[in-house]
């Protein structure tokens, strides 16, 4: 998914007033009958070309997230000796054995559509038994580095998920550098902010039957339009800046394209040159924390969201690494040409993690070899970090 680009009007609109003070009026709640499925899907912003340099080698007096660059010839059907180059956060786990630390700076949104409130730093006893979702996600397993992880019957060792699947992701080379790869993240909590979308760019969906019988819908261009016009580079003096991730924390909130009716889209990440601030490439992900099964089952809930857009920016982090044409798996029902390790494996999740007796979802990851080919360099042999890749995508066509 490529977001659209907003209107002129909309544009000079937003700037005329402060996000956070945008008034919003009562949306028609969108009924079940408006949604024929609540599929889940996920999007990215990719870089434009022109500014790819800039983050790549920042120009005198800025800076970008430290990031390391590979080149590969791919051994998939269809593309066999053909070669690829990309780019993904930290050092190398293929020449180097030291661990790289980027802080992800997390921002709760308190999202109000017309009287209702979705808020993640509130106590939720209908659906959280009266825990709330960012006390959960701080001691979820993206966060804290305290479960040991298996990726298909290899130990990988005690960290967060992200660097579990980075390690697994090149278990070959890790292992032969002595094991001590690591791609760390530093969590910083920011305070909470309000976003309170205008009544044309949200809406209620119906919910009868689970947990909360409403469910928050904001539009995502008008929204991405406003993270980048307002809310990011309102945090420049909190830290939040090129060297670093921002996130933007949904409670029960969806995000949809154009109409209501056109969702559900999790999370996305993107990149961008900051123009207002002046500071370089940006890159920042929203993402939803679902406690109510809004997908059915377990599919979406808690941390599984944000472990498919954490890692996705992980390993593509300007949105645009190319990898031979893969498809009609997971999300995707006709052929993708970027590296993406999530959307192969939408709604598949890992075992659960309990943690303090919370079982928190984390989505199954698409490996490196997936993408470009055998033999897999991944732990176990396989081609995901469940096993459910037991060889590389065929040709797409």
């Amino acid at each position: 998914m490529k977001l659209r680009k907003v209107s002129a009007l909309k544009t000079i609109a937003c700037a005329a007033v402060s996000a956070s003070m945008l008034v919003a009026t009562v949306p028609a709640a969108a009924g079940q009958d408006e949604i024929s499925e609540r599929k889940l899907t996920f999007g990215v912003k990719p870089l434009p070309e022109a500014d790819r340099d800039a983050a790549l080698a920042p120009p005198p007096g800025k800076s970008s997230l430290k990031m390391w660059t590979y080149n590969v010839t791919s051994t998939r059907t269809g593309s066999k000796g053909n070669k690829y180059t990309g780019t993904m956060v930290g050092n190398s786990p293929i020449t180097t054995n030291g661990t790289t630390t980027t802080t992800v700076y997390v921002v709760p949104l308190v999202v109000t559509i017309g009287a209702t409130t979705f808020d993640p730093t509130k106590n939720d006893s209908a659906c959280l038994g009266g825990l709330n979702a960012l006390e959960l996600l701080k001691v979820s397993p993206m966060v804290l580095a305290f479960n040991d992880f298996k990726i298909n019957g290899v130990d990988v060792g005690v960290t967060q998920y992200s660097d579990a699947f980075q390690r697994g992701n090149f278990w070959k080379d890790v292992k032969a550098k002595g094991g001590t790869y690591h791609n760390k993240l530093n969590y910083k909590f920011l305070p909470a902010m309000a976003y309170n979308p205008p009544s044309g760019d949200a809406v209620i969906y119906s919910t009868p039957g689970l947990c909360t019988t409403q469910y928050g819908g904001i539009e995502v261009n008008a929204f991405d339009l406003v993270l980048k016009l307002f809310y990011i580079p309102g945090l420049a003096s909190k830290g939040v800046g090129p060297t670093n991730l921002v996130t933007f924390m949904l409670y029960n909130t969806t995000m949809y394209d154009t109409t209501p009716g056109n969702c559900c889209i999790g999370g996305y990440h993107g990149a961008y040159n900051d123009t207002i601030t002046g500071a370089g490439i940006q890159t920042y992900s929203p993402f939803q924390w679902d406690s109510a099964g809004f997908f059915g089952g377990p599919n979406g809930q808690d941390a599984a969201i944000m472990s498919h857009e954490i890692n996705e920016w992980q390993d593509d982090p300007m949105g645009g690494n190319p990898v031979p044409a893969w498809g009609h798996v997971g999300q995707v029902s006709g052929c993708q040409t970027n590296l993406e390790v999530g959307d192969p494996l939408t709604g598949t999740d890992v075992a659960v993690v309990p943690v303090f007796g919370f079982n928190f979802h984390l989505q199954e990851l698409a490996f490196f070899s997936w993408f470009y080919g055998g033999p897999s360099i991944g732990a176990g042999g396989k081609f995901s970090d469940n096993g459910t890749f037991t060889s590389a995508q065929g040709k797409c066509i």
